[in-house]
């Protein structure tokens, strides 16, 4: 049994680069790539992250899903005195949701202004198995 892919392209002036799409949905799952807080270069580490959730929000419309759906998170720091900020905007959006998550320091992200990058998996309402 052949997965139906369909890829979602974003924004990113990184996609043609590196070639990837915001976001893919293979079968009842949508995997949202790294993403970097475009457009928010300069702000602080919890407006970074709140550009991330819009970035995040739009595709997961898109392909048919919303935060509520979300089962995994990984963020990635520069700065690990960021953490609770992140964590606490994390918080705003998935309190009651609770998706697994991992948090980790790196040494840099692509862009070196940005402080946080998140990935997303979620599921299409109502999918089982």
């Amino acid at each position: 049994m052949t997965m139906t892919r369909q890829n979602y392209p974003g924004t990113s002036p990184f996609e043609p680069i590196i070639g990837f799409s915001r976001a893919v949905r293979v079968g009842n799952t949508i995997h949202v790539s790294g993403t970097g807080p475009v457009g928010a270069d300069d702000a602080d580490a919890a407006t970074q992250t709140r550009k991330i959730f819009a970035i995040a929000e739009e595709v997961l419309t898109r392909a048919g899903t919303s935060f509520k759906d979300v089962v995994r998170t990984r963020i990635y720091l520069t700065d690990v005195a960021d953490w609770e900020t992140v964590g606490r905007v994390h918080g705003d959006y998935f309190a009651n949701i609770r998706p697994a998550a991992t948090m980790v320091v790196v040494a840099a992200l692509l862009n070196p202004q940005w402080r946080v990058e998140i990935e997303f998996d979620a599921t299409l309402p109502g999918a089982e198995g």
